[in-house]
């Protein structure tokens, strides 16, 4: 049976039993097809891209009086379809999703795989909007991952990259620190050149310039049960983390400022995070109403 006859009853879909058998032998049948399933596509997509090719076809007949040439009409109405696709590409690339937690803030992020970010306060998380078949994501702060089980997953700091299939983890990525506690599963962590595989209930953590593989107790972060717990922490660190959890400035005024403060507080009341600490370590502390707080010695 003749193509063009094919095709034109194809286009027409007006094609018998019989006749479609013998359009699906053709050579360039499923190309055919294709172009249609990608043109309603486009057509759904937005109103003004091409339409369905039989209104192409009624808007030929109109305006020529010869027979047109079904094969070349059709090639050109695919170049049409692959410039369009390749714009509607074009402009979803270099495009990035992002979020960011302020003072206090603590924010949930579905990702297109359906692994779910916990992300804690001061902290930003990107991914490409056209994630793709690569997993990747980049973070500054902490956040608490949970990770559908698939290709390898990347998050990325500045300070190194956390790469797992799907597992539990929490990093940390700010300042002098760079940690990863991993819940479930293994996680690889590659820093300053070196590769080391972490295993659940482990934890890796680089702080002050000092690696080292540590065992962790705990079954989740503490932050996402809006605590915050501090085991032979700098006096100064502990400080630091109230005062940006609570948007606040804290001068410390004792002499010995190499104490280390070992303990755990709720991160729901700043006036008894500040009496845990200081009656812990004997201390008193003051405030002058303009967010500004005095910790000193005990008289």
């Amino acid at each position: 049976m003749d193509e063009k006859y094919l095709l034109k009853k194809w286009i027409s879909n007006d094609l018998s039993k019989e006749e479609q058998k013998e359009f699906l032998l053709l050579k360039d049948a499923s190309f055919f097809s294709e172009i249609i399933e990608e043109g309603q596509r486009f057509k759904n997509q937005n109103p003004s891209r091409v339409g369905h090719i039989k209104d192409l076809h009624l808007t030929f007949q109109a305006s020529s009086k010869h027979h047109p040439n079904w094969s070349q009409l059709i090639l050109k109405i695919a170049a049409v379809l692959v410039v369009s696709f390749g714009i509607f590409l074009w402009l979803g690339q270099g495009k990035t999703n992002t979020f960011e937690t302020t003072f206090a803030q603590t924010e949930e992020v579905l990702l297109p795989d359906s692994s779910v970010v916990r992300l804690n306060e001061l902290s930003e998380l990107n991914f490409k909007a056209d994630w793709g078949n690569e997993r990747s994501v980049s973070l500054e702060g902490e956040a608490f991952f949970k990770v559908a089980k698939g290709k390898r997953f990347d998050v990325i700091t500045s300070r190194g990259i956390v790469s797992v299939l799907g597992t539990e983890f929490n990093v940390i990525a700010r300042d002098n620190e760079f940690s990863v506690v991993c819940y479930e599963g293994l996680v690889q962590v590659t820093h300053n050149n070196n590769t080391n595989h972490v295993s659940a209930g482990k934890a890796y953590q680089f702080i002050n310039g000092q690696a080292a593989l540590l065992d962790v107790l705990v079954v989740q972060p503490e932050w996402l049960q809006n605590m915050k717990v501090f085991k032979d922490s700098k006096i100064s660190d502990v400080f630091d983390a109230i005062a940006n959890h609570y948007n606040v400035e804290i001068r410390i005024e004792i002499a010995n400022k190499s104490m280390l403060f070992t303990g755990a507080f709720e991160l729901d009341n700043l006036e008894n995070a500040l009496k845990a600490i200081t009656k812990t370590l004997n201390l008193t502390y003051v405030s002058n109403g303009d967010n500004l707080i005095i910790v000193m010695d005990e008289k």
